[in-house]
């Protein structure tokens, strides 16, 4: 398991777990999977040359997720595989690696379909009771929009995620919104880099750790 967007000191951070040798092949198993291991997204690796991922959250399988690609870009580097592109279901997705942090790039519209609320304040976006939200949203407000800071909470009831601790699909899609580099300060203390890159599309990134390794079966 890896943690994806860890702030400064290496802490908080979104939970990702990996499998790298593309097993199970049946959907329903990995979604299963997914399940049970009950991180916000689970990637399954069927081609570590090609970059060829699927990503499945708890409840259904997802086209395109930031922290995703983050750790698994993250991930493959670590293992001696460096990739400068995956191939999730929507797309390709360049990847760099620079200063600590791994990036990926992606288009605005493939994150997923989750409402974008501006709030007053970053107090507002702290008040939010996830037990309030039916839908998926993505809410959040200027801490300090001199420089460019963000503070964000994500909830995603639909993708059976109560509330994402990172989540850099949107991140991306907001930076694209907004046509400007933005750092976001999300969840308990996780951060996210999003770089606008014009045309609808914008990179993520930030630094990962490793948690804990375990064999599935």
């Amino acid at each position: 398991m890896l943690r994806v967007f860890t702030g400064p000191g290496g802490e908080f951070g979104n939970p990702l777990g990996v499998v790298l040798d593309g097993q199970p092949a049946d959907e329903a198993a990995r979604q299963a999977i997914a399940t049970e291991l009950g991180y916000s997204e689970t990637v399954f690796v069927d081609d570590i040359v090609s970059g060829e991922v699927r990503i499945f959250t708890p409840a259904v399988e997802l086209p395109f997720a930031g922290h995703p690609m983050v750790g698994t870009a993250w991930l493959l580097a670590e293992e001696g595989n460096p990739l400068s592109v995956l191939r999730p279901p929507a797309g390709e997705v360049s990847v760099r690696r620079d200063d600590g942090r791994t990036w990926i790039a992606g288009r605005g519209e493939w994150a997923p379909d989750a409402e974008q609320w501006e709030m007053d304040s970053a107090r507002a976006v702290e008040e939010i009771d996830p037990s309030s939200l039916s839908r998926d949203a993505y809410c959040w407000a200027w801490a300090d929009e001199a420089n460019h800071v963000i503070r964000a909470r994500g909830f995603f009831p639909e993708e059976g995620i109560a509330e994402d601790e990172a989540t850099g699909s949107a991140a991306l899609a907001l930076c694209v919104a907004l046509g400007t580099n933005i750092e976001v300060r999300q969840g308990r203390g996780s951060v996210i880099h999003a770089h606008h890159l014009g045309d609808g599309r914008a990179e993520v990134g930030g630094a990962v750790v490793l948690e804990e390794v375990r064999e599935l079966g």
